[in-house]
């Protein structure tokens, strides 16, 4: 054999193989998405390729969180230091902190779960520095401020 037949041949092996990995799934797996609507092939079958692993993911990525209640969190908590935030799950952690005019230390981690402005999309947890839960009454009062300062936020965005 030749230098040029020992490099066609391999050539042949390398194109043979990358083809066999192109392939679909077992025959089972293809006679079960035959049943399926086309919206669930689809959704099953998505990123089985050797070709999907070099196409271009999306970019666009959309935050599924209040604008408003985010900032609205953020100013009413302001004496807390941030010491986390993460906008894609809608988390923002504070340090302790006191308030003006108090004389307890409080931490508080608020989660906005809905881009929607109501009150089911707030949720805030605080604590004492002794790690105590405090009151349902104080919660919620903190949980309307930040829900009336979010409605006066989107009022004044709307005057513009």
């Amino acid at each position: 054999m030749t230098f040029t037949n020992i490099k066609m041949t391999a050539l042949g092996l390398a194109l043979a193989t990358a083809l066999a990995g192109c392939g679909g799934g077992a025959p089972n797996e293809d006679s079960e998405l035959v049943n399926l609507a086309p919206d669930e092939r689809v959704a099953r079958t998505q990123g089985t390729t050797l070709w999907d692993a070099f196409r271009r993911k999306n970019s666009d990525v959309n935050v599924a969180v209040n604008r408003f209640i985010w900032n609205a969190s953020l100013e009413v908590l302001n004496f807390l230091p941030v010491e986390s935030v993460d906008p894609f799950t809608g988390v923002i952690v504070m340090g302790y902190g006191t308030p003006p005019g108090g004389g307890t230390a409080y931490r508080a981690t608020v989660y906005v779960k809905d881009p929607a402005l109501e009150a089911r999309s707030l949720v805030v947890a605080m604590q004492t520095r002794g790690g105590r839960p405090i009151s349902a009454s104080t919660q919620r009062a903190v949980e309307d401020a930040i829900l009336s300062r979010a409605r006066e936020l989107r009022i004044a965005d709307k005057k513009f």
